[in-house]
């Protein structure tokens, strides 16, 4: 496996697969530009090295092909302002001006290629398939987008004279630009920048933790975060629980959550995860109180009542001053922080006090010398509203790929370079 800091660029046409993937407002504008930052010395690299780069993202999820919305070229601007240089944009990734720009690139040169999911074959999943279609149907047109995926990476690949991978974000997707274009450079293929640092990030925190090791996990659902949390619990000392996944905990143990998010077929799996933590000595930390409201809405009203005792009516969104305090408390006395997942719906001002709380108390203990790692879309989203991203030790850039890489789950764009 070659690594980029010694690669040798010069003449050579790189296509780096860069996740792209950051929010737009209604008038197409990024709204967190992180994920592009975070790509820039990367593809600084490769360009300061007498290269030339191909950079090939997703946007969303769209359903058709092409999807304004969903096009790429919304974001150009924002990667020649960071990037400080002009950036080509080719306006669709298999057409014949992509290829006509990545043969004329010069080095030093940037072209951006439209939308790969625009594609079926990125994702190797068929599209516009009726609602009714048979089992049949669906069969054959799974089996002509994979017939059609070998085609769609050799157009790919044939832009470039090496691969790059430094999509950190899609890296536990099977796709066309992650999975298997890498095999088409079995001699010049590499991670980026923000692959190598996730990886040592994920690596140094899960194998060599000073202790206390302290997770936050946050979220909706207890559901979604089963596996993560058995996970931590061989490895860390402690589980911060917060959202509205509390409240299945709550009711599980016979508290009343009122019209709180709860999943009552999962009480099972919660008291399991009681009784496993007891077992194995790991702390599970749940807030006494929640600010509750009679609506799901920013003007709603609101009381702080006991988080198992929360009236019909009302429902539990963001924890209470007693749960900040003791959240603050217990962060504090940590070496090593792991934060998924925000502990309220931070999204309404009203209640992101306690997400801003745990995102304040992470900051201070990282500049008490404990070694924080902040991941999955909405906790960043989280430590970047507050401004404290350059207060914690690592802001991951990976949600799924993150979680599963943290389970131990192999990782297909990761297997690819490795292989």
């Amino acid at each position: 496996m070659n690594q980029i800091e010694t690669y040798d660029f010069r003449g050579k046409r790189a296509i780096i697969r860069v996740d792209f993937n950051v929010p737009l407002d209604a008038e197409g504008r990024v709204t967190d530009d992180t994920r592009i930052r975070a790509a820039i010395p990367t593809i600084l690299r490769v360009i300061e090295g007498g290269g030339s780069a191909i950079l090939m993202s997703h946007l969303g999820r769209p359903k058709k092909n092409p999807d304004p919305k969903y096009s790429l070229r919304q974001i150009v601007p924002d990667i020649e302002r960071l990037l400080g240089r002009t950036v080509r944009f080719a306006g669709d990734c298999m057409g014949d001006e992509a290829a006509r720009l990545a043969g004329g690139l010069q080095p030093g040169e940037v072209l951006l290629l439209e939308n790969l999911r625009f594609y079926a074959e990125e994702e190797g999943k068929p599209r516009g398939l009726a609602d009714d279609a048979t089992d049949e149907e669906k069969s054959a047109a799974k089996r002509a987008v994979k017939e059609s995926q070998k085609r769609f990476v050799e157009r790919l690949a044939s832009y470039a004279d090496c691969y790059v991978n430094d999509a950190f974000g899609t890296a536990h997707r099977a796709h066309a630009s992650t999975a298997l274009i890498a095999d088409l450079f079995p001699r010049d293929k590499m991670f980026g920048y923000v692959m190598e640092r996730e990886l040592k990030a994920i690596d140094d925190m899960m194998q060599h933790p000073e202790r206390p090791f302290c997770a936050i996990v946050g979220g909706s659902k207890v559901s979604t975060k089963i596996s993560i949390i058995e996970t931590l619990m061989e490895r860390v000392d402690s589980i911060v629980i917060g959202g509205g996944m509390t409240y299945t905990f709550e009711a599980a143990r016979g508290g009343r959550v009122g019209d709180s998010l709860c999943e009552p077929e999962m009480f099972p799996v919660a008291l399991e995860i009681l009784r496993k933590a007891e077992e194995r000595g790991v702390r599970l930390v749940f807030a006494p109180d929640a600010l509750v409201a009679d609506a799901f809405a920013p003007d709603a009203r609101t009381q702080q009542v006991p988080a198992g005792a929360i009236p019909d009516g009302w429902m539990g969104l963001d924890i209470g001053d007693e749960g900040r305090r003791l959240f603050r408390d217990h962060i504090l006395g940590c070496r090593t922080i792991l934060w998924n997942g925000p502990v309220g719906v931070f999204e309404m001002d009203r209640f992101a006090e306690g997400s801003r709380a745990v995102a304040e108390a992470i900051a201070e203990a990282t500049s008490r010398g404990a070694y924080s790692l902040i991941g999955g879309g909405d906790s960043v989203a989280c430590i970047n509203k507050f401004g404290l991203a350059d207060k914690v030790s690592y802001v991951s850039t990976g949600g799924g790929a993150l979680l599963e890489y943290i389970e131990g789950k192999e990782l297909p764009g990761v297997a690819a370079i490795r292989r």
